[in-house]
Order: structure tokens, then sequence, then C-alpha cells
């Protein structure tokens, strides 16, 4: 099941810090077990380094795997890629129900390791509190405030966990330079006596306790399609973000590792290991706030586990494999259910098994590394099918390494169960079954998904959908009614993420429109009513229906009618984006609906570049000539501005390049109408560059990163002579070419909207 994304990553760093939460804090919490049992046993001496360094190999040889497997999932199929129209049924719903698990223990062990850490400072949580354990009164309550906290929505928890993860790995890298400083770089022994019989339990059972470090490597090829770029730098990117946090987890396991070693006492009950080195390496200030910043990224860790949950309840809703109301929103926009249920497990179990975090780190780490084989032998059979049809060098290398990093997780996999088995592994054999019971229930009662609600999932689930709540002025442009035209096609469909996203934040009525033609050609009217219903069913919010109309004539005649008699504020629709030769063939819907005059178009070009296909309206570009036509832009800029927080960029193009007094007149033509955005408080910057105007108006967009650009259908040359050019060139080009979404406005008069007074432009240029 792939993973809902709201927002898009620009770099490697922001990938680490968005999802690097769990992975970052495994060495806060996994030296305890490992150590209580090595030292206690009397050979950490011999066992210790050649545990240390075989957790490290694991790290590099699945890392390497990984970097296949994000070129893989691109296609959206999420972190392991077992998708069911490739490998059947049993994959994923085997994938899946060790993905709910793993979510749960998650949230189990980072508040197991949290209280841990709250404990190493108030050891007054190792008493009794009303005939219960501190511990676990403390653990319950942060258990139902990470609850809470994340059945709000992700703006909330989004402000936490980048902080939180920074904050984290300064602190590994404290350490890793303070150990250094200190007591120089002193690695780990590998001592073959650790694989001799007196020896080889306590190795690998060492390395079975801290293998917990592999936990959440899964997030970056479920990020992937988080990035921007092409598919070749968004797999690049995930990439880095991996390398960034489990080479910081590595390098503290073999540098910070012999330090906690030899400077701390596994047998003291009152303050963990991690802690009481923290307190001999860094000076007293710092290693307190260490405290503080493992409570807090353990803390955000629990919630992203929770968040996890809650996005592939969507998944597997949309699949069929759950109940429907299990993936209901609130007016949050995210499930809440799924996580009151996993919070309720986790507050039992605390109840039932207490809160030391060893207690579920068995069942942790062998449910990580189930899912890593899979995902392993996975891409070595999409490997080997490559080879066959073209075999070549590198895609040999790669599955080779692929497969070295398949049976050596296997293997740890096969020892984790051998050495934990007893200790809770065992559990896995009652609980995937369970979950592949109910899954095959559900889906059996529910029947398979249509190809429709299958194509939706991943166009609405990797776009940002989630509603921005703030309190905005009241402008003159409000948005109550949007009309989103479909023909049925996967084109078509790219427009409603958009759509779901400004309803969202105006609290507008969405209706979906489909016209059916007269003759026998395309859908009947009877299947674009069954049609229309499945992708209403997948767009419904909490207490709005979906509205669903199905017409029959010319489609652009019929929409640009509808749009106008139904008084819609706005229509979404596509663009395929073609030369103007070729639409003077083709003659698309969309652009012959342009000619007419309509309440303004929101333009989405479906093309490989996320910024193409959906916005989140942060840089919104406005093209101005000095013409009354092309300043009917600015109110909806400013509207837009005011709800979405953005930045408004002015743009003007000069007719000649290097025209010196022509551009000095458009500065200071723009510096007047800047001041309109001024009062609001919008940030705005204005430009006069350029020669060509489409031309410039491209460049500008792709080089400022422009997430919308306001154009009118005609600029200088006036709404005249829409009786012989329907279109302005200028406009014709940049709807074809634009990087990001096009909102467009018809060359009338707009009600409702009054007009910037006449800057003085017209009559200097006429001087």
């Amino acid at each position: 099941m792939s993973a809902s994304i709201s927002y898009k990553l620009k770099n490697s760093l922001q990938g680490a810090l968005a999802g690097g939460g769990d992975p970052a804090t495994s060495p806060l919490y996994v030296f305890g077990p490992f150590l209580s049992l090595i030292v206690a046993a009397g050979v950490a001496s011999v066992t210790f380094g050649t545990s240390v360094w075989l957790a490290v190999f694991t790290v590099i040889a699945v890392s390497a795997m990984y970097r296949y497997v994000m070129i893989w999932v691109i296609d959206g199929s999420g972190g392991s890629g077992l998708t069911e129209e490739e490998f059947g049924g049993w994959a994923v719903k085997t994938n899946a129900a060790i993905t709910v698990i793993e979510y749960t223990l998650t949230f189990l062990v980072s508040i197991a390791a949290l209280v841990t850490f709250i404990a190493d400072r108030f050891p007054v949580l190792n008493t009794q509190m009303f005939s219960i354990d501190a511990r676990t009164v403390t653990a319950i309550f942060f258990t139902l405030l990470v609850g809470f906290l994340v059945n709000r929505g992700p703006t909330l928890s989004a402000r936490f966990f980048g902080p939180a993860t920074a904050a984290v790995l300064v602190l590994l890298w404290l350490m890793i330079l303070s150990v250094i400083y200190k007591r120089g770089l002193r690695l780990p022994d590998i001592n073959l006596k650790a694989f001799s019989g007196d020896y080889i339990h306590f190795t690998l059972g060492g390395y079975a306790r801290i293998l917990a470090l592999m936990t959440g490597i899964e997030i970056f090829a479920n990020l992937v399609a988080a990035y921007e770029g092409t598919a070749r730098e968004k797999s690049r990117k995930a990439f880095g973000s991996l390398i960034i946090i489990m080479g910081t987890t590595a390098l503290t396991m073999v540098i910070v590792g012999p330090a906690i070693l030899a400077l701390s006492d596994p047998a003291n009950p009152d303050v963990s290991v991690f802690t009481q080195t923290m307190d001999k390496i860094l000076p007293a200030p710092l290693a307190y706030l260490g405290s503080l910043i493992g409570i807090a990224v353990l803390l955000s860790a629990a919630a992203a586990s929770a968040q996890g949950v809650q996005n592939l309840s969507l998944g597997l809703k949309n699949r069929h494999y759950i109940p429907g109301y299990w993936g209901l929103r609130n007016r949050f926009d995210v499930p809440t259910l799924p996580v009151w249920f996993q919070v309720a497990i986790v507050v039992i179990c605390f109840l039932i098994f207490g809160t030391r975090e060893e207690t579920y780190l068995a069942l942790y780490a062998a449910g990580v590394f189930i899912l890593l084989s899979m995902t392993g032998w996975a891409t070595a059979k999409r490997l080997m099918r490559k080879l066959k049809s073209n075999p070549v060098l590198n895609e040999v290398a790669a599955f080779l390494l692929t497969l070295f990093a398949s049976l050596f997780s296997t293997l740890a996999t096969l020892i984790i169960f051998e050495e934990r088995f007893f200790e809770g592994a065992w559990l896995y054999f009652i609980l995937i079954p369970a979950h592949f019971f109910c899954f095959s229930y559900f889906r059996k009662r529910l029947g398979e998904p249509t190809g429709v609600q299958d194509r939706l999932k991943f166009i609405l689930e990797s776009s940002p959908l989630n509603p921005v709540q703030r309190m905005v002025p009241m402008t003159v442009y409000s948005l109550k009614k949007i009309m989103v035209p479909l023909d049925g096609t996967e084109n078509a469909e790219s427009s409603l993420p958009s759509a779901v996203k400004l309803s969202k934040e105006y609290g507008a009525s969405i209706t979906l429109v489909t016209v059916v033609g007269e003759d026998s050609k395309g859908m009947t009217a009877a299947e674009a009513e069954v049609y229309l219903g499945d992708v209403a069913g997948q767009i419904a919010q909490p207490g709005k229906e979906v509205k669903k109309q199905v017409v029959k004539g010319d489609p652009a005649k019929k929409i640009a009618n509808l749009s106008t008699e139904a008084d819609y504020d706005l229509v979404v629709m596509t663009t395929v984006g073609k030369t103007p030769a070729e639409r003077l063939l083709t003659s698309p819907v969309t652009y012959r609906v342009m000619y007419e005059t309509t309440p303004p178009l929101l333009l989405v070009r479906p093309t490989d570049d996320w910024r193409c296909r959906r916005s989140d309206f942060r840089r919104i570009l406005v093209p101005l000539d000095g013409s009354p036509v092309s300043e009917q832009c600015i109110p909806y800029a400013r509207a837009l501005a005011l709800r979405f927080h953005s930045e408004v960029c002015l743009l003007s193009v000069p007719e000649e390049d290097g025209n010196t007094e022509l551009k000095s007149v458009l500065e200071d033509y723009l510096e007047e109408m800047s001041e309109q955005f001024v009062p609001l408080k919008i940030p705005v910057h204005t430009e006069v560059s350029g020669s060509g105007p489409s031309r410039t108006i491209l460049e500008f967009a792709v080089r400022q990163g422009i997430d919308l650009i306001i154009l009118t259908s005609h600029g200088s040359g006036g709404v005249e002579r829409q009786n012989f050019v329907k279109l302005g060139s200028s406009a014709d080009r940049v709807i074809s070419e634009a990087p990001c979404p096009v909102f467009f406005v018809s060359s009338t008069q707009i009600k409702n909207i009054r007009l910037p007074k006449s800057s003085g432009l017209r009559k200097k240029r006429h001087n």
C-alpha cells in the first residue's frame, strides 16, 4: 500500500528530516537490551564488536538493495512494491498485515523508550502511582496524547517532525565527535572466536537485539513519490535521504558503541546506558538537552507510526480489504478510527506487559526483517525478469547485489526467530494469518475495486489534499461551487486533486459533469452515471455530498453553457498541452471551452512533472502588460494569496529587450500594481525582463518555482479582438507548456469584482 503524500520534498535533507525520525531514534534504545545480554554473560569482550559489525554490514547490504527498490517504486507501489497485479493478493495482504503490526510495535517501542528517557531524569517514575506503575501511567498519557494530536491532521504533526529529527541527528553527531575528541577513534574489533561454540549464541543473540536499528528504513521508499523532479531524480534524492539517516546510525554504532560499552553499567535499572554515556561524554547542559531531544523525537516517531496506520487504512479501504468506515475522514481530513484502535492496543499492552522497550524489541525486529526479505526477493524477481529480456552488465550487478541482500536479510530473519521465538516472535504465526483472514473476508464481501477506483487511488493519494485551516479576511472572490468535467479518462481525472484541495479550503461544493454524445460513440448515459458514482465515492468528504450530472450534446458548448447558467465560480479541467497546430486539427474540448465566456478555469496539464498536475498555490505569477484586461487577474491573485499565504510575483515583458525607457515605465507600473497587495500583507515582488511574452513567462515560472499562473485570455490587444482571434497567442502557448496549473480568466468585465484604477501606464505610453 502506498502512503499518502501531502507535500513535495525538494532535496535529500528535507526527506531525511521528514521520514527519518524512526530509524534515527534506534541508537537511543538498542544498546540496552544488547549489553544486558552480553555483559551479564561475561562475553562482551569477544562478541560485542562482531555483533555490531554484523549489524552494520546488514545496514550496508539492505541500503544498497533499496537503491534499486527506489527506482522500482516510482510507480507508486509503495515501500516493498508488492503490487497485487504483479505478485497476487497474497503478497499484498501479507505485506499489509506485517506493516500494521510493525506500525503498532513502532508506537509501543517509541513510547516505551520515551518513558525510559523521562525516568532517567525523574526516577520517581520507577515507583507506584495509584497502585499502578508510574511508568505505565506516563506511557498511557503520552499514548492518548499522540492519538489526539494525530487525529487533528498532519499539519500539526509536521511542525514537530522535522525539528525533532534534525535535533536527534545533531545529538548523534555531537556524541560521535565528542567520543572521538575524548577517547580517540576506537572502532570495535571483529573477533573470530565470536563464531565458536561457546560464543556463537551470544554473538547472534546480540546481533538479533540490535537489528531494530533497521526499523523505518522502508519509509524512504514510501517517500519516493514525495520528491520533486523526474523519476530518476526522485529515486536519487530518496536514496540520499536514506544515506543521511542510516549513515549516521551506522557511525553511531561503530564509534559511540564502544564508548557505551566502556562507560555505562547495563545492570543499573534506573538509568539507560545511552543516558549514562551521554552524561559522561557531553557537558551537563548538553546532556540534559539530549534527553529532551530524545523525548521529542521518540514522540514524533510514535506519531509517525499512527499516521502510517491512517494512510495504510486509506489504501486498504480503496483496495476493498477493510470496510469503508475504517477510512472515514474527520474534519481534519484524516481517518480517526484506525488511530484510536491502535491506541487501544498499545494501552492494553502497557497494562499487561509493562513499558520496558526490550519487551517489544524481539517482535519489532522480526517484523522488520520479514518485510525486508519480502522486498528483497520481490526486487530480485523483477530484476531477473529484466535480465531475461535485456541482459546488460549493470542489471547483472544489480541482481547479484539484490540477491546477496535478500539472502542476508533472510538469514537475519531466521536468526531473530531462532533467538527470540519464545520471547514474542512466535506471535507472528498467529497475527499474520489473522490479518490475512480479515483482509480476504472483506475483499470477498466487498468485491474487487473497479478500474476507476484503482486509478483514482494513485491520482488522489499522491496529491496534497489536506485543507489549510486558517482565518482569512473576506475577499471579493468567493468559491462556493466548483465544476469538474470528466470524460472517463485518466487525463481528465488529473484535475481532481486540485478541485478537492480548493473545495476543502473554501468549503465549496463539487459537481462532476460528464457530457455524453448523442451518437453511439463514448459512454452511454447509464455508464456515465455509474462512472461518476465511482468517482464521487472516492472524493467524498464528511458532511458534503459530491453532486453528479450527466448531460447530452456537444461537450464544449454544454460545459460552457452549464458553467454560466448554474452560476459556477470555477471550472477545473485538464489540457493535453498540445501545440497550436495540433489543436487546429483535434480541437480538444478544453480549448473550445476556453474560447467561450465562462467563469474562471483552473487548467491542469497532466504530464509526468508533479507541479503541472497540482499546486500548493504558494508562489503565484501574474503577468501584466499594462492593459485593463490583464489587470482583471489581480483580484483573483489577492484572494488566492490570502487563502494560501502565497507570495505573488508580478511580471511585465517589454516589447523590445533593452528598451530602458519602456522598462522604467513598466517598473513604475508594477510598483503601483503591487500596492494593492500591501494592505493585506501579501508578499509581492515585481520584475520587468525579457522580450517574448510567452517565452519569458514560461522561463520565469520554471526558474522561480511558480505554483500557479493567472492569465487572461487577451492582454494589450483588448477584448474586442475576440471576434477575430479567440485566444491571445501568449496565453495559448503558456497554457500549452506551463510547468504548473494555470488559472484562466475570460477577458470580460467580471461581476462582483471592482477592478483597480487605471495606473496611468497607458497615458504614459501614449505620450
